[in-house]
């Protein structure tokens, strides 16, 4: 019983320490400063001050992003890249790099007071 015990242990525990969590983004990588650029020239029309004159229930407030699973950077990278509903795609008018640092920019900004 010892040894099914530890055989089952060791190898449960060896993955716990060794395996990183999803992939975290990295906040060195993100130029916030860029990502306000880019949000204003591409995305305030629609979503000046964190709202949204379209469907105005989904704005970049932390509790909407929230509410519609939006608050993760692969989640507002996805929407911003193939867009959704009224949202126009931006995958093929901006970079990657670009894409990342809006949805950097909308993430701090929702932790804070868009005004």
């Amino acid at each position: 019983m010892k040894n099914f015990f530890l055989g089952l242990f060791i190898p449960y525990i060896t993955v716990i320490l060794f395996c990183t969590p999803v992939q975290a983004v990295d906040i060195q990588a993100i130029d916030i400063n860029h990502g306000e650029n880019v949000f204003t020239a591409n995305c305030s029309a629609c979503h000046a001050g964190g709202n949204n004159v379209i469907m105005p229930e989904k704005t970049l407030q932390k509790g909407a992003l929230s509410t519609n699973q939006m608050n993760s950077p692969g989640a507002i990278t996805y929407q911003v890249t193939n867009g959704k509903n009224a949202m126009p795609a931006f995958g093929g008018r901006l970079s990657d790099d670009d894409i990342k640092d809006v949805a950097g920019f909308v993430l701090s900004k929702s932790e804070r007071d868009w005004d």
